[in-house]
């Protein structure tokens, strides 16, 4: 077995010896290569093994995060910089390594898929670490790079198919954990995946996935799914007719010359000038596609039929994934105001949308758009996920077990000096809040104004999330008990959390069931 000395001094993987640091009784291994470079003909296709290297590999920085522009007001990353080789992970993992392996949480960051990075102090494994886990973070291909699906692409493949980049790179860091994370101190049987946002996209996609069953134990998801808005996973021929579209507006804005391909004329394009060519295009998000390899059908059609990964799932979402401004952008909205707002949404279906809130005061008209607002993000997508996995028996009758939640800690205001006013208006827990509360890492996080409740509620939280990536259950002394969704309930994770009915929910979640996906 491992022992410190030993890790801090080097640890062999499947390609060569790596030497990492050791820091307040943790080893960490930064920028550690899964896959080469996806660079120049390796543009667009999907991850090919990382090569062996002779002597002992330094990795003691973070590598480069994934090309991308837009970033997200609380993105901070500690990266060495923005490139497309940047196929790398980072490992934190306990000073001492007992004789039972330790489970392993992998994480893939959220953004949107066009932002974020592994890097990035918020995901920052030390404090799980400390805890017992073996942590790991992934960066993966964003955007054009990661998502971009084209029928010379398909061509090339040698499957049929194209795009899903993104979730090549991850299941390949997945295959790599699974082969070199007991070098580590991990057990490679008890691999818990996690997300947020893109994240839990992500995590729920492989839970579909053929060639990543097998390599996970448990998932994690926090705001979102497959099923749902905002980036549900469409047919090859949509996404070539995207990516089509793409291509030949980039074709245009670049003025690329006509007797060549067009693919191949792209790969010869920088990836900075692809970036800002899209920017001044207006093209920001790619999506999922059925290619054939990743997944072989739509999403929801695989979750129906009982195809994916049954394994025990924990999930939830934001008290306020979206703002009620995003529906209807006025400080005192009316009644008159919410009633053509909805109209405008769902004209087919305006009575019945209205019956689902009950609104007798001024309040409940915004609390009634909030609500409506993060369904229509994020929100529906993470219990189409839940509810397909709860109430759908596994090949030996037995459903896996799953736990639900709400997480509603509204988070402190934002420093003055941070930009802030020193005051906040949220109405609830807003998307992507609950990260820093998760990790631990609310002292990584310099932005807002955090108070003695907050890190009761991060301990509170993180207690869960511990439990659950060690045993596969979020229970344990100490912490209000959290059952099984089956019960159609769901918990409430604040500094008291509780559990409650989920009954006043269900109507309004079976009309978006019926809305995305109309039987036929």
């Amino acid at each position: 077995m491992l022992n410190a000395q030993q890790l801090s001094s080097t640890v062999t993987v499947e390609q060569g010896k790596l030497s990492g640091k050791h820091v307040e009784h943790l080893h960490q291994f930064f920028g550690v290569p899964y896959a080469e470079p996806p660079v120049g003909q390796l543009r667009w296709q999907p991850p090919q093994k990382a090569q062996n290297w002779l002597g002992i590999k330094q990795v003691h920085t973070f590598e480069n995060q994934c090309m991308q522009k837009y970033l997200y007001d609380d993105m901070r990353f500690r990266s060495k910089g923005v490139s497309e080789d940047c196929l790398y992970l980072n490992i934190w993992t306990p000073d001492l390594a007992p004789t039972e392996k330790l489970p392993v949480l992998v994480y893939f960051y959220g953004g949107g898929f066009r932002a974020g990075d592994g890097s990035e102090p918020r995901y920052d494994g030390a404090a799980l670490a400390k805890k017992g886990i073996v942590v790991v973070t992934v960066n993966y291909r964003l955007g054009i790079f990661g998502l971009l699906a084209h029928p010379s692409l398909s061509a090339q493949s040698g499957y049929g198919g194209s795009g899903n980049y993104t979730f090549l790179d991850q299941q390949a860091a997945l295959e790599w954990v699974n082969k070199n994370i007991s070098q580590f101190g991990g057990d490679p049987t008890r691999v818990t995946i996690g997300g947020e946002s893109a994240g839990s996209i992500s995590v729920s996609a492989h839970m579909v996935a053929p060639d990543s069953k097998g390599l996970f134990s448990a998932a994690i998801g926090q705001s979102g799914s497959i099923l749902g808005p905002p980036l549900p996973a469409v047919s090859l021929q949509k996404a070539h007719e995207m990516g089509v579209s793409t291509v030949n507006q980039l074709h245009n804005k670049l003025s690329l010359k006509v007797d060549r391909g067009n693919i191949e004329q792209l790969r010869e394009v920088s990836a900075e000038t692809l970036l800002d060519a899209l920017e001044e295009l207006g093209i920001s998000r790619f999506s999922t596609t059925v290619d054939g390899r990743f997944i072989k059908d739509l999403p929801i059609s695989l979750y129906r039929k009982g195809q994916f990964a049954k394994v025990p799932l924990l999930a939830g979402v934001n008290s306020q994934e979206s703002h009620y401004t995003s529906i209807v952008d006025k400080p005192l909205v009316t009644k008159e105001d919410y009633q053509q707002a909805i109209r405008n949404l769902y004209p087919e279906y305006y009575q019945e949308v209205l019956a689902m809130f009950n609104i007798s005061e001024q309040e409940d008209i915004k609390d009634a758009l909030q609500t409506l607002a993060s369904d229509r993000f994020i929100s529906f997508g993470a219990w189409a996920w839940i509810d397909a996995v709860t109430h759908h028996p596994s090949v030996s009758g037995k459903q896996p077990s799953t736990y639900f939640y709400r997480y509603d800690h509204i988070r402190p205001a934002r420093k003055v000096s941070e930009g802030g006013t020193g005051e906040h208006h949220d109405r609830g827990a807003v998307h992507s809040a609950e990260i820093e509360y998760v990790f631990g890492n609310l002292d990584n996080n310099p932005l807002y104004l955090w108070q003695p409740e907050d890190y009761q509620v991060s301990k509170v939280v993180q207690g869960y999330f511990e439990r659950f990536i060690k045993t596969h259950d979020p229970n344990g002394e100490g912490q209000a008990f959290w059952p099984t969704f089956s019960s159609e309930k769901w918990m409430i994770l604040s500094k008291e959390p509780e559990y409650q009915s989920f009954e006043a929910h269900i109507k309004r979640y079976q009309f978006f069931m019926d809305y995305y996906y109309p039987s036929n």
